[in-house]
């Protein structure tokens, strides 16, 4: 699978399979912040056969945006892959440019569900789905924080005071 390579600016420079990129190539990925009408959040945690982070907990939905797509026509097709999300129509937060392992544009969306809205994860890719409230969330960053992404706490503390404004998707 090709990704693209950007600049700084986030403008395509080029392709690369996505095993032969370098750790300054700067990629594309997607992520999902997907709220259900008692104020929490849903979040993933990764399968643990992934090559990176395997088995910590993360958002929702994320992809590494790949040739040919945008950042919202990859989102939407992780949510449908992911967890079973059909019809989103996600709303468009911030963009973030990050390095971690890699340096990468983070392009974030929120969309705001029925708690009982029926997902499915994907097994391949997702080991777990739960939803948090603010207080449990953060309870667990300050008690387990290495079961997390590193970069999500502060994701969610933005995310948390932005509450979503997005429109339910069923």
């Amino acid at each position: 699978m090709k990704i693209p390579i950007v600049n700084e600016q986030d403008e395509i420079i080029g392709y690369k399979d996505r095993k032969d990129r370098n750790t300054t190539d700067i990629t594309r990925i997607t992520g999902l912040w997907l709220w259900n009408e008692k104020r929490e959040v849903l979040l993933a945690q990764r399968g643990f056969d992934k090559s990176i982070n395997p088995g910590l907990w993360g958002p929702a939905v994320a992809g590494t945006v790949e040739e040919g797509e945008t950042y919202e026509s990859n989102i939407i097709k992780e949510a449908e892959e992911e967890i079973g999300l059909k019809n989103l129509k996600p709303v468009l937060g911030p963009k973030l440019r990050r390095t971690t392992k890699h340096a990468y544009f983070a392009q974030w969306f929120t969309v705001t569900i029925n708690s009982d809205y029926p997902l499915i994860k994907q097994d391949s890719e997702v080991e777990s789905i739960k939803w948090f409230s603010w207080d449990e969330i953060f309870k667990a960053f300050d008690e387990t924080p290495g079961v997390f992404l590193p970069s999500l706490k502060e994701s969610a503390e933005y995310f948390f005071k932005h509450e979503p404004k997005s429109k339910k998707t069923s």
